[in-house]
């Protein structure tokens, strides 16, 4: 065993450790990652994105939650990954396709330089039939606007897959005063969820979204680039925002639009900084 190379990224506040395993040798596991995403004895994460070859694919995207459970898609992970792989030289290419746990999504960098400014990622269409979020019910059934009790409180609520499981739940008051971690819990071990589900709080203001987001297996974050595009949706489908909108998360701002085909995200991704992690650490903490 020898150090380990990682990268802290950060998209609009939700941040990672990234690995570069193009040769397959670094496989992740549930201890790992749970050791590199600790605040107080690791790196300190949202999640793990491991960086591997792919058969349909530029790269995949090898994703796994700061709890150690592996999760479909992340959109600001994704952003970030295409900002190490330019930067670092390991393509030229600005336009990629990654491939991810929810199939292979489309990437497009916007340069300034040798620099990588922000990314735009062909989101998918979002499903809303429960068989596809997953969601207890009716196999095509949908749950839009429907009423949905949490926290002493009855939300008008939208379930929506954007690759992963959301709960969105519009509000009329400003989300700060939302008591995210005591609500959140709750919902993202609902039993109508069998796979859990990521849970966003959406305020429409100034013609566009404000938001907080509990994310399924990692609790708040500063920011959800699926979350966005399930906001996003949501919104729309109940008629309060056009089909493109600033979403507004603790983090930053996120543009979403909900195009003929798929749902397109752009935002930025910032590179905190490069280290190499001891063999000692690595041994204490079972780091393989």
């Amino acid at each position: 065993m020898s150090d380990l190379r990682v990268w802290k990224y950060h998209g609009t506040g939700n941040d990672f450790v990234l690995l570069e395993d193009l040769a397959g040798t670094r496989p992740l596991s549930p201890a790992a990652v749970s050791a590199l995403c600790d605040r107080r004895f690791g790196v300190g994460a949202d999640g793990v994105i491991r960086v591997t070859r792919s058969d349909d694919g530029n790269f995949f995207m090898d994703y796994w939650n700061a709890d150690g459970t592996v999760a479909e898609m992340c959109g600001n992970g994704i952003r970030c990954l295409g900002k190490l792989v330019y930067e670092e030289g390991l393509t030229d290419l600005t336009e990629l396709d990654v491939g991810t746990r929810a199939g292979v999504k489309h990437l497009r960098l916007h340069l300034d330089g040798p620099t990588v400014r922000a990314v735009t990622v062909g989101m998918g269409p979002p499903a809303f039939a429960r068989a596809r979020i997953p969601m207890t019910g009716p196999p095509e059934g949908r749950f839009v606007l429907e009423p949905f009790e949490a926290g002493g409180r009855t939300f008008q609520a939208t379930a929506v897959s954007m690759g992963n499981p959301h709960l969105v739940l519009l509000v009329q008051e400003d989300p700060a005063g939302i008591d995210v971690p005591a609500i959140g819990p709750s919902i993202e071990r609902h039993e109508l969820f069998p796979e859990r589900t990521n849970v966003e709080f959406v305020a429409v203001e100034d013609g566009g979204l404000t938001v907080r987001v509990w994310e399924r297996g990692v609790g708040e974050t500063m920011a959800c680039g699926t979350g966005a595009c399930a906001a996003l949706v949501a919104a729309n489908e109940a008629g309060l925002v056009p089909r493109r909108a600033n979403v507004r998360f603790p983090g930053g701002v996120l543009d979403v639009e909900r195009g003929p085909d798929e749902v397109l995200l752009t935002g930025p991704a910032e590179r905190v900084f490069e280290a190499s992690l001891a063999e000692g650490w690595l041994r204490s903490r079972g780091v393989r």
